[in-house]
């Protein structure tokens, strides 16, 4: 599979290739205000299948808490991926910003510990506090 995405202005471009593998909807607090919404639906890949194709010099970042790093357009705001430390050689893209088909297993809801008080679960998929575990 190879999926293309793209920022809300179209400045910043990138691809992701292979499997998406799981893919989470995380509902804490950072991710609620980054997005601005009930939750982020998030994969997690090698950063080997992740390739900017256009913007790196629009693409800028954000440490939302101490090691985790979001990427997004410094014009329109829209966010692209996150970075951890604690996870070198993976990277985080944000589902909703790819275009076209995409072949995803959702796997979860994680973080609903924090989850906003006004969304409510409404699907049969595994809820965990907080991460789940690997």
């Amino acid at each position: 599979m190879t999926a293309k995405g793209q920022c809300l202005c179209g400045k910043v471009k990138y691809q992701v290739t292979g499997s998406l593998g799981e893919v989470r909807y995380c509902h804490c607090l950072r991710c609620r205000q980054a997005t601005g919404t009930a939750f982020s639906t998030n994969a997690r890949i090698p950063e080997d299948q992740f390739e900017l194709l256009e913007g790196a010099d629009a693409l800028t970042s954000y440490e939302m808490g101490p090691g985790i790093h979001r990427y997004f357009c410094a014009t329109c705001g829209a966010p692209a991926f996150v970075k951890l430390d604690r996870d070198p050689g993976f990277i985080r893209p944000r589902i909703g910003a790819l275009t076209g088909p995409v072949d995803v297993t959702l796997a979860a809801h994680v973080w609903v510990g924090s989850k906003a008080d006004w969304h409510e679960i409404a699907d049969d998929l595994p809820q965990y506090e907080e991460a789940k575990p690997r």
